[in-house]
């Protein structure tokens, strides 16, 4: 049995039965049975679908929310779905009337419409010929052929325009749900008003005879077809608030008028009587999807229903990769286009799970993007006719499939180095490679230079920052200063600091940039070179200790494939390392605790042993200091 250690002091089994292919591996039938590692929102989901309650899911894309929407509707009995009808109103041509029937009858009534309708036109069109033609022979009889041939012709015009039309008076029917096999899903994500909310076509023959009845153009919106099912709208945020507005009105009324959407069109005239939209509402989004959501919305689907955090990951264990098999073994017979993965091709799906979590002992639940690893993978395959795939493919789809931050990455990579904008050889004073990541899953190398003058003001000096810096960056700054003062014990009063951020196009967000400021600031103060085969990523504390931060991974992938030798990262960091196996002899990781373990591994020359000695002689770092005004330039 294979295995695998994700601890240095707890080795666990990878699967508890070994498989030839995934095509041995039980998929269940239900969705519900399919979701993995969100087994809280599992429940949740359960419950509002048995009490037929609204959801709000928040979390980052790709973890299961629409996913679980669609199980819900999977849960939900098909027996009380109905089919709604639009009909003709004789006493008001523009509020048409609407009925609801169980669902399949509507298609009977609008077919036995069409069949009576049918049997009247055959008939008046019967006596219509018998009356032209008795016309006819008896003009031919009294010799005035001609003026009875154009009799006839106007009583057939004249018949035809002002006698009623039976297909005017059939039903048209606005939602089916004939021999649907479970409760409605849509996905309203970005729809326009009209889709959601229904909507009456424009009539360009207004009068005259011509017109199209009123009933006939009502179109149903999103809420009306997820009657009795479930209304999925991600993002929820950016549908503006009328609409918001009116999807809380359909929420509490449980019914909405179908009415034009265009104020020009002659569709705005109509406004049906109200339509059954009793749906479950399943609202998505990032965090700040809360932030421009409704307030009223929110609290209805608070008050009414449950709130949902997804989970990004989950716990690294034997029980957990099992779900990952089977997750690949769903994605496989999903697709319906690839072949099955092996053993090899599995673990290798795993391992790249593991990465992508960036925390130790966890899995990653951004599964979307995971199964487009595997699609890739099995594509691959396929062009090479191979019955299974195996770990090669993984390894050459994950090449492939870089994204598109992952390419722009490389691209700034190649042109850094092109134009050299950072140094991967030699030493300079004040000049650090420091380490980014873009798009959550894509490392760069952001060359970071620092220089010190004497102060302009004269009652104190200042840390001017330049690389279009967000708040995080700013807040990272600061604080990077009052370290500088506390750890080199100099007078920084009368100095100015200038910080460059090289090539930040884009703008700098977070703190994991912290030890590369403060080595070069510290580098610019003393004098003393940095070793430019080195790079760095860490935040720091006032204190000067080294603190966790995100993408390790990706950072030293990144550092390596620009030719770096050396990286420092937080200790905390080291569990979290697992970079790919084309990397591992080509750079060397130095995890660190604080930043005298940091000097110590970037700073080179006579003079490093000096300001070491004088950090180290910093039995513990002052706190409180007053820190000088940074001013983004």
């Amino acid at each position: 049995m294979e295995k695998e250690t994700t601890d240095s002091s707890e080795e666990i089994e990878l699967y508890e039965d070994n498989f030839e292919t995934t095509d041995s591996i039980d998929v269940p039938e239900l969705l519900i049975d399919q979701i993995i590692g969100q087994e809280h929102a599992v429940e949740v989901v359960k419950k509002a679908a048995s009490q037929r309650r609204h959801v709000m899911m928040i979390g980052s894309p790709g973890t299961g929310k629409s996913l679980l929407s669609k199980a819900m509707a999977e849960l939900l009995p098909k027996e009380e779905l109905q089919d709604i009808l639009a009909y003709p109103n004789p006493e008001d041509n523009n509020n048409p009337k609407i009925r609801s029937v169980p669902a399949g009858k509507g298609r009977e009534i609008v077919m036995a419409h069409k069949l009576e309708a049918q049997k009247k036109a055959q008939s008046r069109n019967m006596l219509m010929m018998i009356l032209v033609f008795g016309i006819i022979i008896y003009s031919f009889y009294v010799g005035q052929l001609l003026w009875g041939i154009i009799a006839a012709i106007m009583i057939l015009l004249l018949t035809r325009q002002f006698m009623p039309k039976e297909e005017m008076m059939i039903p048209k029917l606005i939602v089916s749900n004939y021999q649907k096999e479970h409760a409605p899903f849509l996905d309203a994500t970005g729809t326009h008003a009209g889709a959601l909310l229904g909507d009456v076509r424009h009539d360009p023959f207004q009068s005259g005879g011509l017109e199209t009845p009123a009933h006939d153009r009502v179109e149903s919106g999103d809420i009306h077809k997820s009657h009795k099912g479930v209304l999925f709208i991600d993002e929820i945020n950016t549908l503006s608030l009328e609409s918001q507005q009116s999807l809380l009105t359909a929420l509490q009324e449980k019914e909405y008028p179908i009415t034009g959407q265009s104020e020009r069109s002659s569709g705005a005239l109509v406004k049906t009587e109200p339509v059954p939209c009793d749906f479950i509402m399943v609202a998505a989004g990032n965090l700040d999807a809360m932030e421009k959501m409704h307030p009223a919305l929110r609290s209805r689907i608070k008050g009414y229903g449950y709130e949902l955090f997804m989970r990004e990951s989950m716990e690294d264990n034997a029980e957990n990769r099992k779900t990952l098999v089977r997750f690949v073994a769903q994605e496989v017979m999903r697709d319906g286009h690839i072949p099955p993965f092996d053993q090899t091709a599995v673990d290798e799906v795993i391992r790249e799970a593991q990465r992508r979590a960036g925390r130790k002992g966890h899995l990653t639940l951004k599964l979307r993007d995971l199964g487009g690893l595997i699609r890739v993978a099995g594509d691959i395959a396929q062009s090479e006719d191979a019955p299974v795939a195996t770990a090669k493919h993984v390894l050459a789809a994950k090449k492939m499939a870089r994204s598109i931050e992952q390419q722009l990455a490389d691209s700034y990579l190649e042109r850094k180095n092109d134009y050299q904008l950072f140094k991967k050889m030699g030493s300079a004073v004040g000049r650090v490679n420091g380490l980014a990541v873009m798009g959550g899953d894509s490392g760069i190398v952001l060359p970071i230079m620092a220089g010190v003058a004497p102060s302009l003001s004269n009652s104190e000096g200042k840390v001017i920052a330049t690389g279009m810096l967000k708040d995080i960056a700013k807040e990272a700054v600061q604080n990077v200063s009052a370290v500088i003062k506390n750890v080199t014990g100099k007078d920084i009063s009368n100095h100015d600091i200038h910080i460059q951020f090289i090539g930040t196009y884009e703008g700098v967000e977070g703190d994991s940039a912290s030890i590369s400021i403060a080595t070069a600031v510290i580098s610019a103060l003393e004098n003393i070179p940095i070793d430019q085969s080195v790079a760095m990523t860490g935040s720091l504390s006032v204190r000067g200790d080294v603190l966790p931060i995100g993408g390790a991974t990706y950072k030293i992938e990144a550092a390596a494939r620009a030719g770096i030798k050396k990286v420092i990262i937080p200790k905390s960091n080291e569990d979290d390392v697992l970079i790919e196996d084309a990397y591992k002899d080509k750079i060397e990781i130095v995890p660190v605790t604080n930043i005298v373990e940091v000097i110590e591994h970037s700073l080179v020359g006579p003079e490093k042993e000096r300001i070491l000695e004088k950090l180290k002689s910093l039995s513990s770092l002052k706190t409180g200091t007053e820190m000088p005004e940074v001013v983004p330039v």
